[in-house]
């Protein structure tokens, strides 16, 4: 297991310090805005407006592109946030002012919380879920997407048992999986490609912080998004779950906090 160099201080100045392209992933989860106080001065999270939060969230990105690797990528999980009854729409806010500075928008994946906490309200429904957007440097990037798949579902192995196409012979394995394309579609023996819903418990909150997201989904983002031996950032680590997850599957990282 890979030891994580822990590094204090604001996000921004401790990033400028960093090698260019010295990082080949990045799993991170920023504070929300107008969520929680943490105490510090200036912090992210706080400012008078979503407008504010952001531009400091991109100043932080701008840095973090820098010292991204050319093929790396960028998973972004961001909860919104409710003003005089509205939905601000923060995340897609950010998300967007990403895309316009340069980053490739590639996918936005829905983490369902199904143990959510109630929220209280009689007026809309319940928020279970949150965001994690998953942005690269350029539109070539390495993606692992062999390592993150899903088991084939059993109604999936029984329609492969059949050809789809009368035109041509059925390619079947006795395990009832094409082995070879037929036709538009076919079972790729190792699972499905992952979707962008992801029904995750959120983790056990065993003190003051509130925001710990649970291992799977840096689990997924780093399996996902490098190889063993890479160097994975979390520039608001927190209680340092990305850099925990990272050493145990080979990867070296580094946290920010």
């Amino acid at each position: 297991m890979t030891r994580p160099l822990l590094l204090q201080g604001d996000a921004y100045e401790v990033l400028t310090g960093l090698d260019d392209q010295s990082v080949q992933c990045v799993v991170t989860s920023p504070p929300y805005y107008n969520l929680r106080d943490y105490g510090e001065k200036d912090q992210i999270g706080l400012e008078e407006n979503d407008e504010d939060y952001v531009d400091n969230l991109l100043k932080v990105f701008a840095e973090v592109k820098r010292i991204l690797r050319k093929d790396g990528t960028l998973w972004l999980n961001l909860g919104d946030t409710y003003a005089h009854k509205c939905l601000l729409g923060v995340p897609w806010k950010v998300a967007l002012a990403l895309q316009s500075d340069g980053w490739w928008l590639r996918s936005d994946i829905i983490w369902h919380k199904p143990n959510v906490m109630p929220e209280g309200v009689k007026d809309r429904c319940t928020r279970d879920h949150e965001y994690i957007f998953m942005l690269s440097k350029s539109p070539n990037y390495y993606y692992d997407a062999d390592a993150i798949k899903e088991p084939v579902q059993d109604s999936s192995i029984k329609r492969s048992m059949y050809g789809w196409d009368s035109d041509r012979p059925s390619t079947k394995s006795n395990t009832g999986i094409h082995t070879e394309k037929m036709g538009t579609r076919f079972v790729n023996p190792k699972g499905r490609n992952k979707r962008t819903v992801w029904t995750i418990n959120p983790a056990n909150y065993k003190d003051a912080h509130f925001a710990t997201f649970p291992e799977m989904i840096p689990e997924l983002c780093i399996k996902a998004g490098s190889k063993k031996g890479d160097t994975i950032l979390d520039p608001f680590v927190g209680s340092g779950t990305t850099c925990r997850v990272a050493s145990k599957l080979g990867r070296n990282s580094i946290g920010i906090d």
